[in-house]
């Protein structure tokens, strides 16, 4: 199979079930910000993490395709061809971050972001996921769009979540200290 087929050179592309739409269609814009995501994990994956980390991680790529599918189909008259979404994996996101927030001091102001490269990398991971699920909220707003995409709304917040509680655990791992926002305390 080739990589490319000319059928996107006059600003269209083919979504799951057929359908036609062009490339500034909000549906392209949210699975290519599913992507974006994909890969920052991607990114930070490739900073070395413990196994605890990547191997949540890595399930979660996977995740990100399969709420991609469901995105790509959400036009379809007749959705099926998208992957299946398991209902549990949104609690098990909040298991994961119920489990490494154990490991971590209680926050008592706002973090900068930043740490250590892998840390500082997960929270862009979590900067680029929220951007996906304010696309997806305005794709349930605004589209006709089917039953999945409040459900890829919820893992997308849990994920940003996640991903900000991660950044703080990989810094704490990294003995890489956090630096507080206190409001009026300016420095420089």
């Amino acid at each position: 199979m080739k990589i490319y087929t000319r059928t996107g050179d006059q600003g269209e592309t083919g979504l799951l079930g057929g359908v036609r739409v062009p490339k500034s269609n909000l549906v392209i814009g949210a699975c290519g910000e599913l992507d974006e995501t994909n890969c920052q994990i991607g990114l930070a994956r490739s900073h070395g993490l413990i196994d605890s980390v990547d191997v949540v991680l890595a399930a979660i790529q996977k995740d990100l395709f399969v709420l991609g599918s469901q995105v790509a189909d959400c036009l379809s008259e007749k959705p099926a061809r998208a992957a299946t979404f398991a209902d549990d994996r949104i609690t098990q996101l909040e298991k994961h971050i119920d489990d490494f927030e154990s490991e971590l001091e209680p926050m008592d102001a706002f973090i900068l972001p930043g740490g250590c490269q892998a840390g500082a990398q997960l929270h862009v991971a979590r900067t680029v996921c929220r951007r996906a699920e304010r696309t997806l909220v305005e794709l349930k707003e605004n589209l006709k769009a089917n039953e999945e995409v409040p459900k890829c709304v919820m893992y997308l917040n849990r994920l940003s979540d996640l991903l900000f509680v991660m950044a703080r655990y990989i810094n704490h791992v990294n003995k890489s200290p956090e630096t507080k926002w206190l409001p009026g305390k300016s420095e420089g």
